[in-house]
């Protein structure tokens, strides 16, 4: 088992949690749609990775669409006080799997009841407002409605913290004067780099940035140079490149996603690894490379 407990913390909505988190996305089927193979396995991995110090897990209602919530609630509720579950709306699932816009008022408000409902809680911890964007790029254009509609819902106290994803830097100032935004979930990886500025702007505002497929995602990233560099300090390329990621800006959470244990456990040891200053310029230069 892998232990947390010696890894720096970051403050999110008020909760210390810890930097490296779980994504529960892969716990669904395939293409996120659907049960998992293996109910048992699943169960396993959100234990494994609360007992191993995970305070952090990142989930959805449209998961399934359902089916992560519900492994959730199955899994670890009644849930640890320490532990923040953060879920996002803004889509809701076709019966063929496609990922469908819901973006109004009365979808936002759904969302959070069937979030409240499956997970098993009164109130959400934190929701994210995933602006559907070109589904993993963000594009410009008013999200005043939909944050409107969530702060709302956090006003009925039905939502405590308020976050954005696949969001420009622009959305998230608007969202600001609207509401407290206590994180920003983009995509962004060792070479997937065009949030560079937003993550610095952030952190200097105490804000978390939380990188959706901090590992490539359906593309994982491949690159000859981080496989060398893996090999020298004795770790795996994809421990390396979340290594790379919790080095880059103190504000960064981190929440890997993966449907077995031992994968998790690598992940986990990810948060041990040290970088030197040559190694991460090194890494640096990967991403400088792929822009």
């Amino acid at each position: 088992m892998s232990n947390l407990t010696s890894v720096d913390t970051y403050s999110l909505a008020g909760h210390s949690v810890q930097r490296m988190g779980y994504g529960a996305m892969q716990l669904a089927g395939p293409g996120v749609f659907g049960p998992p193979k293996d109910r048992d396995a699943a169960i396993a991995v959100l234990r494994e990775a609360v007992a191993s110090g995970v305070n952090h897990i990142d989930t959805s209602d449209f998961y399934g669409p359902h089916i992560t919530n519900q492994l959730i609630r199955e899994a670890l509720h009644p849930y640890p006080d320490d532990l923040v579950i953060v879920t996002k709306l803004g889509a809701v699932r076709g019966s063929d799997g496609s990922w469908l816009p819901a973006l109004e008022p009365e979808d936002i408000e759904r969302g959070v009841h069937d979030n409240l409902r499956n997970l098993g809680v009164d109130a959400l911890d934190i929701v994210n407002m995933r602006i559907m964007g070109d589904v993993h790029a963000p594009s410009e254009g008013s999200i005043e409605k939909q944050v409107v509609a969530l702060a709302e819902l956090q006003q009925r106290g039905l939502v405590r913290h308020i976050g954005l994803s696949n969001a420009t830097a622009a959305q998230v100032a608007e969202a600001q004067g609207i509401a407290e935004i206590v994180c920003v979930q983009n995509h962004y990886n060792l070479v997937h780099r065009e949030d560079d500025a937003l993550v610095d702007e952030l952190a200097t505002k105490g804000i978390a940035y939380v990188p959706f497929f901090p590992l490539g995602g359906f593309t994982p990233i491949q690159s000859s140079a981080l496989s060398t560099i893996a090999q020298t300090i004795g770790a795996t390329p994809m421990q390396v490149a979340l290594a790379w990621l919790l080095h880059r800006a103190p504000n960064i959470l981190l929440i890997p996603g993966t449907s077995s244990v031992g994968h998790l456990r690598e992940n986990l040891q990810a948060a041990q690894l040290k970088l030197t200053d040559e190694v991460r310029a090194e890494l640096d230069a990967i991403g400088e490379s792929h822009r």
